[in-house]
């Protein structure tokens, strides 16, 4: 009986012996002995054969060496709204994500770089529960960036995947998990992966926590062990789903994913960022309008290349062109944030729906 690679919970089986040749030699070479990650660091957890992967990856890949070097002296600058802020950074290598063309010619025109024979001869790996390969993003936004992606090409759909993501940021807990959807950020939405950042990096994760303790707080739901709370006042519209609970998580969640329009056949626009500690997981899920904003398709001076995704809406803007850099302003992020996210209008009744759901 051939081995089974298998998800019960998400019903997603992968015949070992179907992996056979060419194809089950190139996993066993991507995959990155403990003894090898033991010289750069700890081994004793998920977390810490992450971090060492990250480090062994920039001392034996010339590509990841180059950018994490060039990420030490990016530079940023901070625009204050009042009571949040938005970063903005730097940042030319990340060019080829702002300004991917993702529609279904494109894709269907190019090589997936996610897929295993595709992957630069350099990269290594960790493999998690036989379903992911958690690699070094050879580009990077955070000091310690990881890209895990899903072994079997399967487009990218958060639905029956959302558990997964709770798992990896339990197992992750120095990393937030980030989930750009196929038009809402994501440069291969032909096949299923995460990201993963340092936590705490990104500035709506700190805002989140003061507004947790504000007395003024939009509290949409609390029990003892769950609270959802929805934020408004940010230039983007988000909930914020936090529990201690898995399965109640995954319950609320689907329902607000439920509510949302799916778009010319993909699933609904939207990005999440999800973080573990002290036994709570923290999900902000960011609900959108529009891919890009118009600045992007402007001409000359006038255009800004930028590609919102989870890190945007988090709160850091990646531009990765320096004139950009030089020329955005607050009125300028302030457009980009309004156009990309929900109106105040169509997020207000995306609760109203949601929550009735849940009631019932």
């Amino acid at each position: 009986m051939p081995y089974l690679i298998t998800s019960l919970k998400l019903g997603l089986s992968i015949c070992w012996k179907c992996l056979a040749g060419g194809v089950q030699a190139m996993l066993k070479e991507r995959i990155i002995t403990l003894r090898e990650l033991s010289n750069f660091g700890s081994v004793s957890g998920l977390n810490d054969q992450a971090v060492a992967l990250v480090r062994q990856q920039q001392k034996t890949w010339e590509v990841a060496q180059k950018n994490y070097a060039m990420l030490l002296n990016a530079q940023t600058k901070t625009f204050k709204f009042g009571h949040f802020e938005i970063k903005v950074q730097h940042n030319p290598e990340r060019i080829r994500s702002s300004a991917a063309k993702t529609d279904a010619k494109s894709i269907a025109g190019r090589a997936c770089f996610l897929c295993l024979e595709n992957l630069p001869p350099e990269q290594k790996g960790i493999m998690f529960r036989n379903k992911y390969l958690i690699l070094t993003n050879p580009y990077p936004i955070f000091p310690f960036h990881l890209t895990i992606s899903m072994l079997k090409h399967t487009p990218q759909r958060i639905g029956i995947f959302f558990p997964d993501m709770l798992d990896l940021s339990r197992e992750l807990a120095g990393f937030s998990l980030l989930y750009n959807g196929p038009q809402s950020g994501a440069s291969a939405p032909d096949h299923f992966h995460f990201q993963a950042g340092n936590k705490g990096f990104l500035p709506v994760e700190t805002e989140v926590k003061i507004l947790e303790n504000r007395n003024e707080a939009n509290v949409l739901f609390q029990n003892e062990k769950t609270t959802i709370i929805a934020a408004e006042n940010y230039l983007r519209r988000f909930i914020v789903l936090s529990s201690s609970d898995e399965s109640e998580i995954v319950r609320f969640f689907q329902c607000f994913y439920s509510i949302l329009p799916a778009r010319r056949g993909n699933e609904p626009m939207l990005n999440i960022l999800c973080n573990y500690e002290r036994g709570r997981w923290r999900v902000i899920v960011f609900p959108r309008e529009r891919t890009r904003s118009s600045h992007f398709y402007q001409t000359g001076d006038k255009q800004v290349i930028v590609g919102p995704a989870t890190v945007e809406l988090g709160g850091v803007l990646v531009l990765p062109r320096y004139k950009d850099f030089l020329s955005v302003d607050c009125q300028i992020i302030s457009e980009i944030y309004e156009e990309v996210t929900l109106s105040s209008s169509l997020f207000e009744q995306w609760l109203d729906i949601s929550m009735d759901s849940i009631g019932k």
